[in-house]
């Protein structure tokens, strides 16, 4: 079992900046691609960025390409996502997930495991 805990979110203004993070813990884990989803009051949860195992590639939605920068510590366990420029239609819980997955085909119903959620909400 692999544990994710998210953290990071919060409240912010327009134009403004927050920094998620997700680390792993529990069983030990290799070849994952790690990312993050998104899911905004009563729509359905959407892909926003993800990393492979070696850290060399990533892939982003194209509603936060160029604002968004998703990168993995070190150790592998931990991941980060950069968000700037945050527009009030960024505003969701964000989710930090592990999958055995291509991440140019990161989808929701082929995650291993999922963190519980940080809520960001960005005002106008």
């Amino acid at each position: 079992q692999v544990h994710l805990v998210e953290s990071g979110g919060g409240l912010v203004q327009a134009g403004g900046s927050l920094r998620l993070s997700c680390t792993a813990s529990g069983r030990a884990f290799s070849n994952y691609a790690m990312g993050w989803f998104r899911q905004a009051p009563g729509k359905e949860r959407q892909f926003v960025a993800a990393i492979n195992w070696s850290s060399d590639s990533t892939n982003y939605a194209d509603a936060v390409k160029g604002r968004f920068t998703i990168n993995r510590g070190n150790a592998k366990n931990t991941m980060y996502l950069q968000m700037n420029s945050l527009k009030p239609e960024d505003t969701a819980v964000y989710y930090c997930a592990v999958g055995r997955r291509s991440i140019y085909d990161f989808r929701s119903d082929g995650m291993d495991y999922w963190g519980k959620g940080t809520l960001v909400t960005v005002s106008s």
